[in-house]
């Protein structure tokens, strides 16, 4: 009888304490909120070259989470090209590919003719500490490093340039 009343009560206890490291490991690891500075990171380019957020800093930054077989992603692939070619001199647009082979990203900025640059996060490593779900997921981070507004579902060119606007230093011109 003892002997069951100690196993039980150590069960009790294990248990306890893996809820407390779960409870403790949650309050740790809170994604990136509007208003927050967005979470530096470092990834390769369609080139091979590692690109860090930081390279950056004084520069407006609109942070595009995406993948190539998403079908809101594609959708929004044109306007994101025609806001690159109006406006990719005065805000710096990435688009980081969720933990898919390099090829696929390829072939879609190939099929878009895409001249953005691409981010490769093979281990979709940046979606935590950024709190994405899906795809597309897009982050408007202003000169400073804040992130200012946090868009879920696809973009058009018109509403970028209004969110840009929005939170920008200077308006685009």
């Amino acid at each position: 009888m003892i002997r069951k009343i100690i196993r039980i009560t150590s069960l009790v206890v294990i248990l306890a304490g893996f809820i407390y490291a779960a409870i403790s490991l949650g309050k740790n690891s809170i994604a990136a909120e509007v208003g927050d500075q967005a979470p530096d990171f470092t990834l390769e380019n369609m080139e091979g070259n590692r690109l860090s957020l930081s390279d950056y800093r004084g520069q407006f930054v609109i942070l595009n989470f995406f993948t190539s077989w998403c079908p809101p992603c594609r959708e929004e692939a044109p306007d994101l090209q025609e806001f690159e070619e109006q406006y990719g001199d005065q805000t710096k647009l990435l688009i980081i590919d969720r933990a898919e082979p390099k090829v696929n990203v390829q072939e879609h900025i190939d099929e878009f003719n895409s001249t953005s640059t691409y981010l490769l996060d093979y281990n979709d490593s940046m979606a935590k500490p950024y709190g994405v779900k899906g795809q597309p997921e897009t982050f408007f981070i202003d000169e400073q490093g804040i992130i200012r507004y946090h868009q879920i579902g696809p973009m058009t060119k018109g509403f970028m340039v209004e969110t840009v606007n929005k939170y920008r230093k200077t308006p685009l011109k």
